[in-house]
């Protein structure tokens, strides 16, 4: 498979990151046909699955394997042979390089050498899933698999517990109770989430809960398929709500005296205290007019 072709050519080559089906091969695009035919080498993320592809459309270019556990050094060896004339297409099991794979690293060593890099745009799991989910699609953070490292991934839940934006989580069928349950603990279980798998294949399908009802439709009904989650955001009056109650242990005196503390003048003081309280500075100053 590492059988390449006879370059010759004045100057670097190029990077190409082709996008292909994640699933359905119908999805794949006239010019990703086209570079994939007419580069000299194809990085593929897994020969073995690749090759399934390539012979499908009968491509014939060379293909050699880039994948996680050679993606530092073999980055290196395919920049040399860019910049020795050679086009180099970079193709992943599923949807676009650079998202949630090894492409990433290759893109980072080829800018850095001055290498022209550009991206052949098709099919993504996380935009295909968000656009059929019914929830929010203006803003967005998309989170891949969450850490498997412990510490880490607490970490991560703890940043998503505040995320006003539509989150978008990828996850395999062994450990989706296991997502499930921990984004429940995290975000509520009346948080909304769209879970969708197996896109754009015979079996694709998209289902509707909440967060605790997921929880419980997925104890009684074993997960198949690749999932990609979908889950609304925390409202901002949520959060506005929340930051107002952690003042309701501390009197507006006390409130308005400690941002005097701090060397604010009273009128700062109880406009800085309403801010936070979610009331106007006329009730700040009826409250402490009362107290006195």
């Amino acid at each position: 498979m590492d059988n390449e072709k006879n370059v010759k050519k004045d100057g670097p080559g190029m990077l190409y990151l082709c996008a292909t089906p994640i699933g359905n091969l119908e999805d794949i695009t006239y010019r990703v046909l086209r570079v994939l035919s007419e580069a000299d080498l194809i990085a593929a993320e897994d020969t073995r699955n690749s090759i399934k592809l390539l012979n499908h459309f009968e491509i014939k270019t060379p293909m050699t394997s880039y994948h996680e556990f050679n993606k530092y050094d073999k980055a290196k060896v395919l920049v040399d042979k860019i910049l020795g004339g050679m086009d180099v297409a970079v193709i992943t099991d599923a949807g676009t390089p650079g998202i949630s794979d090894p492409g990433e690293e290759l893109v980072k060593q080829c800018r850095a050498a001055g290498i022209r890099v550009t991206s052949l745009p098709g099919p993504a799991a996380c935009i295909t899933a968000l656009t059929m989910s019914g929830r929010e699609t203006r803003r967005f953070a998309f989170e891949a698999f969450l850490p498997a490292d412990k510490n880490e991934r607490k970490e991560v839940l703890a940043e998503l517990a505040c995320e006003t934006r539509t989150m978008i989580i990828y996850e395999a069928p062994h450990r989706l109770t296991k997502t499930l349950a921990e984004l429940q603990d995290t975000l509520g279980g009346d948080r909304q989430i769209t879970i969708c798998k197996e896109l754009t294949k015979r079996y694709e399908n998209s289902m509707e809960f909440t967060l605790e009802s997921a929880c419980e439709y997925y104890e009684n009904n074993e997960p198949r398929g690749e999932y990609v989650l979908v889950i609304s955001g925390k409202s901002r009056e949520q959060l506005k709500a929340e930051a107002r109650k952690q003042w309701e242990n501390m009197s507006v005196a006390e409130h308005v005296q400690m941002y005097m503390s701090q060397g604010m003048d009273k009128k700062e003081a109880m406009k800085a205290a309403a801010k936070d309280r979610g009331v106007s500075k006329r009730d700040i100053y009826q409250e402490l007019e009362g107290k006195a």
